[in-house]
């Protein structure tokens, strides 16, 4: 049977309230996101400009995933270790503790930003695949804007003190999407508690992950914290329970334990105050439409990307879906684009 493949939805639904009235997250600014609809379950001042110190690892761990991906980088690829790289082992930084000198694999490299945060290991990452960090800055801002992350800027690949390197949680949330999104296999790394490198000329060294939800029994699997004085304390945290991911990004909690109690607090209130709704899958039939002076009388119509939305819990019973179009659809029929004639909106009942 032919079919018609539903290429562009238009959904209304009223139930999420923008005023978040029933919580209050003490950070300066705060965004949550439920991952597979999109919807944004809370927001404070999502687009005031942050400092993302160590989050801005995140999209340095991007680039190298985009070029492993794209097979232009190999996990086992080694990258000299330059002095530059080194200086930020030994001033009191978050380092992985390289060497000058050392040949080290992106694979160990990654590790070290991700699970140990090493300032180190972002620069030698950095000027080995771009040859300077300034260059690979270029490739962090290029790819940011490519995104939508139109409110970022990134002057270097570890987040330390720059005026310049810049961004908002709501765009940290972006790339957070992104790296879940698009990397799910490395994506796992984020949650390694540990990560052991065995360095050259003397004892291997094992560091704990900084991410404080990692150690809360609630699902959390990521992502990064970050801290300047500046800034004081931000996360971008992501949980997954029963198949259902929530993103959250916060940034100006006053304290480590405000940021882990303020954090654990917005994925929660996600959980238990939504619902996640399945409207309908990719390739699966929602309905049938009429055809005219067709070989078939009906053709199947289906989406071309999986459709969720997330409603308030008090109003799920309230959810009705229903096909509407302007019809019959006029033969021969293949695959179109009906933005016009037909759409899917989501009800009260």
């Amino acid at each position: 049977m032919f079919k018609i493949i539903l290429f562009y939805l238009f959904i209304n639904l009223t139930f999420i309230s923008s005023s978040f009235s029933n919580i209050e997250i003490k950070a300066r600014t705060a965004i949550l996101q439920d991952f597979l609809s999109g919807e944004i379950l809370y927001e404070i001042e999502p687009d005031r400009s942050i400092y993302p110190a160590s989050m801005t690892k995140i999209m340095t761990s991007i680039i190298a995933f985009d070029l492993i991906k794209s097979g232009d980088l190999k996990l086992d690829d080694q990258f000299i270790v330059s002095e530059k790289a080194w200086r930020l082992s030994t001033a009191g930084y978050s380092s992985m503790f390289i060497m000058v000198g050392d040949e080290v694999s992106v694979e160990d490299l990654l590790h070290g930003i991700i699970t140990a945060s090493g300032n180190d290991a972002c620069i030698a990452l950095a000027e080995g695949i771009a040859g300077t960090e300034e260059e690979f800055a270029i490739l962090m801002t290029a790819k940011a804007q490519e995104l939508g992350m139109i409110n970022t800027n990134f002057s270097n690949s570890s987040g330390i003190n720059d005026p310049d390197n810049y961004s908002t949680v709501r765009d940290i949330l972006i790339m957070s999407r992104y790296l879940i999104k698009e990397h799910p296999k490395y994506y796992e790394w984020f949650s390694n508690k540990e990560f052991t490198w065995n360095r050259t000329g003397g004892e291997p060294i094992t560091q704990g992950n900084r991410n404080p939800l990692l150690y809360k029994n609630i699902g959390v699997d990521g992502i990064k914290t970050g801290y300047l004085a500046v800034e004081k304390y931000s996360l971008a945290s992501s949980l997954e329970r029963n198949g259902r991911r929530l993103i959250a990004v916060g940034s100006g909690f006053e304290t480590k334990n405000s940021r882990s109690r303020e954090s654990s607090k917005l994925l929660i209130y996600g959980l238990t105050n939504f619902d996640l709704i399945e409207i309908n899958k990719l390739d699966k039939t929602i309905d049938k439409v009429d055809v005219w002076l067709g070989k078939e009388s009906q053709v199947d119509v289906y989406v071309n990307e999986n459709i969720y939305k997330t409603i308030k819990k008090a109003k799920k019973k309230l959810l009705k879906v229903t096909l509407k179009y302007e019809g019959p659809i006029e033969a021969p029929v293949k695959k179109m684009m009906l933005s016009e004639n037909l759409k899917l909106f989501m009800m009260r009942s």
